[in-house]
């Protein structure tokens, strides 16, 4: 079977990987990387594909950037043409990008011609018995999906219950068209069912992401990179912003540099900085501001092996990623997550996450630093092993 895996951005990327690798290894599938182009990642050099063990992507879009409207086009225009010359037997979407609602609209409406499907799900051998053998019996699914790819949502389920946000329009397209919703948790399965997704498309697998940090925790290990910056393990914060709702306002920005300012001043805090909020702090005029705080170390964005060095060995995060919401939870580090909402409640119900409104961050800063470490808490599946559920699902489902 031929599988297409749409990758955006470097957290995509990230999230393929242990899936790509799990492939490789079945007789029956042969995934390749599509790259829309949507981000354009410093990062996401040779070092960074060679770090995860990937190819360089076998099929780039060149989308770019541009407003949501118009990637979304982009992607959806583009894709469409790989389709058709590529005939995917499966296309799997990750995460919440406006490629993955692109390229979810775009296989969706496609119709391959007949002797383009395959033989896997050819519906003319349906009932079809050959020289007494027994009739071949696809699922219900190969049949009814014999004129298009099969289309998987890997992270399916997630709800912040925002749609002021660009990323819950972007999940709520693609679980109501995707085949298959692969979850991370039980919550996801809630917000699935409640919508009304028939169960047998809902399948929990785990999450993704702890795959690659397991998969990379040994070269994450082995950096120095809180050494390098002269912080001891446990005594420093990590920061990270790049939210419209907290970087593209001038008086909320204003407001959290200098909480930033202050709480340096109590504990060293280090802010790799996002190519948009260093924009906008540029705009604001605060970037000079920060570059003379003493107890800041403002960087450029680190690739995911330095960054995750950084996270291991700190004593707490403040961010708006979702991501790290799951890392600090898995690790047992406290962390701060900065807005009024999380499509990743469990993180809060059973991790180490706190939503926390900007103005209370110094208090709750303080209460972190006061405070005992928590421990480690384990959440059901969220242990490393996702992508090989995934491939046993596909297996039972397809009947490859």
């Amino acid at each position: 079977m031929l599988i297409h895996l749409i990758c955006a951005a470097r957290p995509n990327f990230m999230k393929v990987a242990p899936l790509y690798h799990a492939l490789k290894q079945e007789a029956w599938a042969a995934p390749i990387i599509v790259h829309t182009g949507q981000h354009y990642d410093l990062n996401m050099s040779d070092a960074f594909f060679q770090d995860l063990g990937l190819p360089e992507p076998q099929t780039h879009l060149g989308v770019g950037s541009g407003t949501h409207a118009e990637q979304t086009g982009k992607v959806m225009m583009t894709y469409e043409k790989v389709l058709f010359k590529d005939f995917p037997d499966l296309v799997i979407v990750v995460g919440d990008v406006n490629s993955t609602a692109a390229c979810t609209l775009a296989a969706s409406k496609v119709f391959y011609p007949r002797d383009k499907a395959n033989k896997i799900r050819t519906p003319d051998r349906r009932f079809e018995p050959s020289d007494g053998a027994q009739a071949y019996q696809p699922s219900p699914m190969s049949y009814k999906l014999a004129h298009r790819p099969i289309i998987a949502h890997l992270e399916a389920g997630l709800r912040s219950f925002d749609r002021t946000m660009p990323e819950e329009i972007n999940r709520i397209v693609t679980d109501a068209l995707a085949d298959i919703l692969w979850t991370p948790s039980p919550d996801a399965d809630e917000n699935l069912l409640r919508e009304g997704v028939p169960p047998d498309k809902i399948h929990r697998v785990g999450n993704i992401m702890i795959d690659s940090l397991e998969m990379l925790r040994e070269s994450i290990e082995s950096q120095t990179s809180y050494k390098e910056l002269e912080l001891s393990p446990g005594q420093y914060g990590v920061v990270t912003l790049h939210r419209p709702s907290n970087v593209d306002n001038a008086e909320t920005l204003t407001l959290l540099t200098g909480l930033l300012e202050g709480i340096s001043h109590e504990v060293p805090l280090v802010f790799p900085i996002h190519p948009r909020t260093k924009k906008n702090l540029e705009r604001c005029g605060l970037l000079p501001s920060l570059n003379h705080c003493n107890g800041l170390r403002l960087l450029e964005p680190l690739n995911y092996i330095r960054f995750m060095n950084l996270v291991f060995n700190c004593r707490f995060a403040m961010t708006d990623s979702g991501g790290i919401q799951e890392e600090t939870t898995y690790l047992g580090i406290p962390c701060l997550t900065l807005r009024e909402n999380t499509e990743r409640p469990i993180t809060i119900t059973q991790g180490t996450n706190h939503l926390c409104r900007v103005e209370d961050l110094e208090d709750k800063v303080a209460e972190i630093l006061n405070g005992p470490r928590p421990e480690a808490k384990k959440i059901d599946l969220w242990d490393g092993k996702t992508a090989k559920r995934i491939v046993e699902s596909l297996k039972k489902l397809l009947g490859a």
